[in-house]
């Protein structure tokens, strides 16, 4: 039973007296409805920036392109640890019969440099498909039938022949750490459509992260509301999002309700303070995405059809199909910039083949090629392949010659490899670049990752050039101060 007064202590939360408690408890309740009729627009006029003068806005609105877009949002179909470009989309007739041949052929990979090695000639059959006629392996038999939807780029380069600097180039621009990875920049530059999920989600595989794990996913110097939220298929999609058990709706609405005043009484004593503001609004989205993102993953409302044409029927693609389907259904529901990785942690487990190639490339094209057609396919039959764009590839290619004295397995390779993007302002049945006749290294419109980062900011209506972040004084940009242009050949 409370008395007139009560002792003060730290743990004091109603106040010193009953009527303060009553205040506290009951009229304080009010202020629940008040919150749900005062919208986001009017606490934003409430708050400032650090200057204690400029209005706080959201760093996630939604913002104009810079020219009118061709693709919307972004899907990045990650092939961890480097798949094989002889063996997939970069067909080599003239290494058939040359198989154990020792050529002379400079490499540059896990092994170091070399200028000779034995040739290992590519191990699945290929045949051409589509009106385009492009050759396609038989580890692909299903999206082979999607060729004149895709534009194959055969001539990429990259800076590194290393899995970890090679992914944060891929991934970031650079080889080094600390800089925003490619997703960053499009929610940096855009914004978000939705407000209630986040912009920016990477799905990793179920063997585990990539080998510099969130590095590849980071916001770098960029304010964190800009890096990936990591979400799961199934089961809990994310972690550390639900509320404690004993947290009802009315707690949690008074709670944001208590720490909007408490941000407006501490500005109003101390001036601004834009990284309070933005804690606050980070535990706005959190308690939306409550609600939100059980429904995006249910992926029970999708018939029994869809579910098929994504694998879901089959162990061997069930995984990867359902992160390919939910990637569309979070497409449809205003996500920017999605990353689903195939492969994780190290050796076999990713596309990383040093020691038995047919086994590797047929474990990991057996579980992506069934779901990549079935997300073309679903994407195309919806209406949203021309405002979604695909990109398909690794941090390298292979080599064409063996790593080691005995077996099959490939070394990495920078030189030249083969990516492909689809959908969202691509022209389809395209193929750009060549490699040498064995497929070391790139002789024909030769491509850096800079060029490819480019042509996604392009078609998604940001000027790659122009896109900026201003950091330890320079303007920073994902394709490097000294700039690079889209690949005007792929783009419709």
């Amino acid at each position: 039973m409370f008395r007139g007064a009560t002792h003060t202590t730290g743990r004091n939360f109603c106040g010193r007296t009953r009527r303060e408690f009553l205040w506290e408890t009951g009229a304080g309740f009010t202020g629940v409805a008040l919150a749900g009729l005062l919208d986001d627009a009017f606490f934003r006029t409430q708050t400032v920036k650090a200057d204690g003068v400029t209005p706080y806005a959201n760093p996630l609105a939604p913002r104009r392109p810079h020219f009118e877009p061709k693709a919307r949002s972004v899907i990045f179909l990650y092939m961890y640890g480097g798949p094989s470009h002889i063996d997939t989309f970069d067909y080599k007739p003239a290494m058939k019969g040359m198989d154990g041949k020792t050529v002379k052929v400079k490499t540059f990979g896990r092994g170091g440099h070399r200028n000779q090695g034995r040739i290992v000639e590519p191990r699945w059959r290929f045949r051409q498909y589509g009106e385009c006629g492009k050759w396609v392996s038989d580890l692909f038999p299903n999206l082979a039938r999607h060729v004149d939807d895709i534009g194959f780029i055969h001539s990429m380069t990259a800076d590194s022949p290393i899995h970890g600097s090679a992914m944060l180039m891929m991934n970031t621009g650079r080889i080094l750490s600390g800089h925003p990875c490619l997703g960053s920049w499009v929610n940096y530059g855009l914004g978000t459509l939705n407000e209630n999920l986040p912009g920016f989600v990477v799905m990793l595989d179920h063997r585990g992260g990539p080998i510099s794990g969130a590095k590849n996913w980071s916001s770098g110097y960029m304010p964190a509301c800009y890096q990936a939220t990591v979400m799961r298929s199934q089961g809990v999609p994310i972690l550390n999002l639900n509320r404690p058990a004993d947290m009802s709706d009315r707690m949690q609405q008074r709670l944001l309700h208590t720490l909007r005043e408490y941000n407006e009484e501490h500005l109003a004593r101390h001036g601004g303070n834009s990284t309070l503001a933005s804690r606050i609004a980070s535990y706005e989205l959190a308690y939306r995405m409550q609600a939100a993102t059980p429904e995006a993953v249910d992926l029970s409302q999708e018939t029994q059809a869809t579910q098929k044409l994504y694998g879901l029927d089959r162990p061997q693609t069930a995984y990867f199909g359902r992160q390919c389907l939910l990637a569309r259904r979070l497409v449809e529901r205003g996500v920017r910039f999605i990353q689903i990785y195939s492969g994780g942690n190290h050796n076999d487990a990713n596309w990383d083949a040093h020691g038995d190639l047919v086994k590797n490339h047929e474990l990991h094209a057996g579980e992506t090629d069934l779901p990549i057609a079935g997300l073309l396919t679903d994407l195309k039959q919806r209406g949203l392949l021309d405002e979604t764009l695909i990109i398909w590839g690794g941090e390298f290619g292979r080599q064409p010659v063996a790593e080691y004295a005995k077996g099959t397995g490939r070394d990495h390779n920078s030189y030249g490899f083969t990516m492909w993007l689809a959908g969202g302002g691509i022209k389809g049945g395209t193929s750009v670049g060549r490699t040498d006749e064995l497929g070391s290294a790139a002789v024909e419109d030769v491509m850096h990752v800079k060029h490819l980062h480019a042509t996604v900011l392009y078609l998604l209506g940001l000027d790659p050039n122009r896109l900026s972040y201003f950091f330890d004084g320079l303007d920073q940009k994902l394709v490097g101060v000294e700039g690079a242009s889209p690949i005007w050949k792929l783009i419709a």
